[in-house]
Parts: C-alpha cells; sequence; structure tokens
C-alpha cells in the first residue's frame, strides 16, 4: 500500500511523546503505527519488560497512514474505507453498499478486489444489499431499542466483513490491524455463536485450530493466510485460555445434531491448549509472567493472562466431559481450581489489580472475572466498581489500565470500557451496564463504525471498525436481551 501523507499531528504529538513506536511504512509487514496509528493494545510501556516488539522498520513521521473508517465487502474480500471517501457517506441500510455525497454507489462486487461507483439503485448493488439484510435476518439481532439494533446490526457486518474464508479474523482493515490475533477471534466466535451464525463461529475456531502450534500454544498474531506471524512478537498464553472458552461458548448454541461431531474435530486443539495452560501453573497456582492483552510482559503474574487461562480450563473441563474424556476432564479441574485459588490468595486481596506484585495499578481485564468468562467471585463487584472509577477518563470512557509508567495518554479505548458493560450485563446489573455501552454506541463515527479510541474532545479515533470492539458490544447486548451468558463452570 503507497504511503500517505501525514493526515493527524495528534498522532505526531503522542508519538513524540512516549518512548518510540514502530510505524507503518509501506511494503513494511512489520511495520506499526504510531500512537493513534497504532495496532490495537500495543504500547511498550516503561517500567515493563517486553520481549520481540523492536523488530521491524522504523520510518519518518510523515510516513504515517491514516486508519480505516469504514469497510466495504462482499464475504471473501474486503475494502477500507478512508477518512477521504467517508465525508457525507453513508452505508446504505444493513449492507456494506457506501451512498457517497453525490448520491452515487460505492461497493464490492461479488468476485472483485476492488470497489467500484455505480448509479444509485445498481441492480447488482441492490442484490449484495439483499443478501447482506438475509444474513442478518438468518441469525438474531440483539438490542431493545432502535438505536442499539442498529449498532449490533452494523457490529455483526463489520465482523463479517473482517472475517477471511479461511476463518482468520482480521482485528480491522489497515496496516497494523490487517492480521489475525487469536484473542480477539475467540470473542468475534463467541458474539457469532450467540447471534446464530453458527458457521462463522466454527470457521474461526478451526483456524485457531489450524494455526495452534506444536506445543499448544499461539503465536500473538498471524497473517491472514495463515502463514505465521508477521513477526517476531512474543506468543501470548492468554490465547490458551479465550481459545477454549470460545470453543464452549459455541457449542453451548450449536445445532445438537452435529455439535458433537464438531466438537470431536476441535477436541486435540482443547487438549493441547488446555495441557499447556496446566503445565504452566507454578506452586502458587499462576501462570507466568506473560504478554496479555496490552501485548507487553510484566515482571510478575498479570491478571490478563490469569484470569483468561481459568475460564479456559474451566471450559475444556466441561467440554472434555461432554466427550466422556474423564481423565482429561479430572486434570484440567484440578489445574483450574489450583488457578482459582492462587487468584484468591494473589489478586482478591488486591481488587484483582494488574500484577500480583501490586506495582501496576488497576487493569480493565479485572471484568474478565466475570461472567461469560468466569463466575464472579463474591468481592468481585467491589473491585469493578472501584477499578471502573480509577480508569474513568474526563471524556467518559476508560482507559486500559492506570499504571503511571503506561503511556495511554487522554485517549479512552472502546474494547477495555466495554468489558464492564459486558460484565455487568451478565451479572444482571443492566442499570450499570446501560449507560455504559450507551456511552461506546455515541461514539460510532458517521459511518456507524465502532472506532478503536475515543480521543479527548469525545470524538472516533484511531481505525474502525474494530472486530474486538464489536464482539463485545454485541455480547453486552445479547446478555442485556436476557440471553444466556453464562460462564464455564467451576467444577470441584
Amino acid at each position: 500500500m503507497p504511503a500517505a501523507p501525514l493526515v493527524r499531528w495528534a498522532a505526531v504529538t503522542a508519538a513524540l511523546a512516549s518512548v518510540a513506536l514502530p510505524v507503518c511504512v509501506a511494503g513494511s509487514s512489520a511495520g506499526r503505527p504510531a500512537e493513534e496509528e497504532r495496532p490495537a493494545f500495543f504500547v511498550r510501556p516503561l517500567g515493563h519488560q517486553s520481549h520481540g516488539d523492536a523488530e521491524g522498520r522504523y520510518a519518518p513521521l510523515s510516513m504515517l497512514v491514516a486508519p480505516s473508517v469504514g469497510v466495504l465487502s462482499n464475504t471473501t474480500a474486503a475494502e477500507g474505507v478512508p477518512p477521504a471517501l467517508a465525508g457525507g457517506a453513508r452505508y446504505v441500510e444493513r449492507s456494506h453498499v457506501l451512498r457517497l455525497l453525490s448520491g452515487r454507489w460505492r461497493y464490492l462486487p461479488a468476485g472483485r478486489t476492488a470497489s467500484v461507483v455505480v448509479a444509485p439503485e445498481d441492480p447488482t448493488a441492490r442484490l449484495q444489499i439483499a443478501e447482506s439484510r438475509a444474513w442478518l435476518a438468518a441469525g438474531r439481532v440483539p438490542g431493545s431499542s432502535t438505536t442499539r439494533r442498529a449498532a449490533a446490526e452494523r457490529a455483526l457486518l463489520a465482523m463479517r466483513a473482517l472475517l477471511r474464508p479461511n476463518g482468520a479474523m482480521a482485528a480491522g482493515w489497515s496496516p497494523g490491524w490487517m492480521y489475525s490475533w487469536p484473542r480477539d477471534s475467540s470473542f468475534a466466535s463467541a458474539a457469532f455463536a450467540h447471534t446464530g451464525h453458527d458457521a462463522e463461529a466454527y470457521r474461526i475456531l478451526r483456524y485457531s485450530a489450524a494455526t495452534q502450534r506444536e506445543d499448544g500454544t499461539w503465536e500473538a498474531r498471524t497473517e491472514l493466510d495463515g502463514s505465521g506471524p508477521p513477526d517476531s512478537r512474543r506468543w501470548q498464553l492468554d490465547a490458551n485460555g479465550w481459545v477454549p472458552w470460545a470453543t464452549w461458548q459455541w457449542y453451548r448454541t450449536a445445532p445438537p445434531a452435529t455439535r458433537l461431531a464438531r466438537l470431536t474435530a476441535l477436541y486435540p486443539m482443547i487438549r493441547k491448549a488446555a495441557d499447556r495452560a496446566t503445565a504452566s501453573l507454578g506452586a502458587d497456582g499462576l501462570p507466568p509472567a506473560s504478554p496479555d492483552y496490552w501485548e507487553v510482559t510484566t515482571t510478575t503474574t498479570n491478571i490478563g493472562t490469569a484470569a483468561p487461562l481459568l475460564a479456559g480450563l474451566n471450559a475444556a473441563t466441561d467440554l472434555a466431559g461432554e466427550l466422556d474424556r474423564p481423565q482429561d476432564a479430572a486434570r484440567w479441574s484440578g489445574a483450574a481450581g489450583r488457578l482459582s485459588a492462587g487468584i484468591s490468595r494473589r489478586f482478591a486481596p488486591l481488587g484483582y489489580q494488574r500484577t500480583v506484585d501490586g506495582q501496576h495499578g488497576r487493569d480493565s481485564a479485572v471484568a474478565f472475572m466475570a461472567p461469560p468468562f468466569n463466575t464472579a467471585p463474591a468481592d468481585l463487584p467491589r473491585a469493578l466498581d472501584s477499578t471502573y472509577r480509577a480508569l474513568l477518563l474526563p471524556n467518559g470512557g476508560l482507559t486500559p489500565g492506570n499504571d503511571p509508567t503506561a503511556p495511554w495518554g487522554a485517549n479512552a479505548w472502546t474494547p477495555s470500557t466495554s468489558f464492564f458493560a459486558l460484565a455487568w450485563a451478565a451479572t444482571g446489573n443492566a442499570a450499570k451496564a446501560g449507560p455504559v455501552l450507551d456511552w461506546v454506541l455515541a461514539k460510532r463515527n458517521p459511518l456507524g463504525e465502532l472506532p478503536e479510541k475515543v480521543d479527548r474532545a469525545g470524538r472516533p479515533s484511531s481505525v474502525a471498525p474494530l472486530a474486538w470492539t464489536g464482539s463485545i458490544v454485541v455480547l453486552t447486548l445479547v446478555a442485556l436481551d436476557g440471553g444466556a451468558l453464562t460462564a464455564p463452570p467451576l467444577r470441584p
């Protein structure tokens, strides 16, 4: 992709104010955008140990590329909508056809990889619109109001656009985000599953199985063709929890006639993931320090790894029971028990802060201790409340954490903010979940897409749509509608 001129002085200022970060360069798959342009949750906070995050080329700030603010799709190919094209444009309702300011339509025809501009009401474009609407109608669109349903429709269509035919789930459709993260993919699989899109949910899980490493772990992210990682960014142990958890969520919603056979096909992946998670636990019941969704390594165990692993071990235990594998179930149940006890002993007294040493502040990953990930401990409501207050920014959204050495700046992150809406919705606290969710929905950009970030002035920022945020929003709406968004049980 040719390099674009600098379009955001805010990004330049933020990049200069923090540590050096790689930026996106034309022809560089290892390049990463700076501050406003960088991939989801990639930073290098001072005071943390990070590995594999300094590779790749560096470029002048003038080489920054503006992230996409929308996406066109024909379900097999996608094309980002740049800010320059989006001005005054709107999607035709419930579709990926863009109505331009001129009144003409822009869309990505079937079998093509580049969009075309056609007259309004073009019959071929109309066929694509009808197909998108039929896909939505074949599932369930959650939301108790017109605004919430419209947001869910757009989020589902965005997730479908970012999903590749092979099951790879792009985080977003801009350089730096056009990779598949196991974590983001797992959330998307669960969201598809709970809205009746079984084929898409299972396709993601099959991709996870195909890209699992021999040792049972996953790369931090992979190229969308499944060929491997784009750089030497360090793998992240939390994937060993997210993928089994997503498989459990899919299984609970899958058509009964075929789900057992399809689970059997996925089971080797589950076994390797759960056995690796089990082997990682130390004498204190906790996993080692590992990169989490911040994509940096802490010096001691972090809640962003421990909580997903607990969800994954509980999920694997239950799935083993479904396939009558009692030895596997017993092994993983015992590991889950040790991990749960370790979290209670080390994290709970700190209010489930970021690390067990208590040196890195609050973390929005406290929400991973709530459903639909884990059965909420008795002390979790207080921890959720105190963490939310600690991370709340003047613009109304949340920063991922308040570690004083982490240069998050004044941007709110929509995934971190949405974590709390989901946690409160899944624990039956609609009064708290609703306002947080509505804040996130109010920050959709003019195309209706959910952005990665919201700047200090309250404007949508960075890439849009972001698959992770869309998935969390959809799951939150499912929970608020009374959907059965439960956590894998903790077996005795």
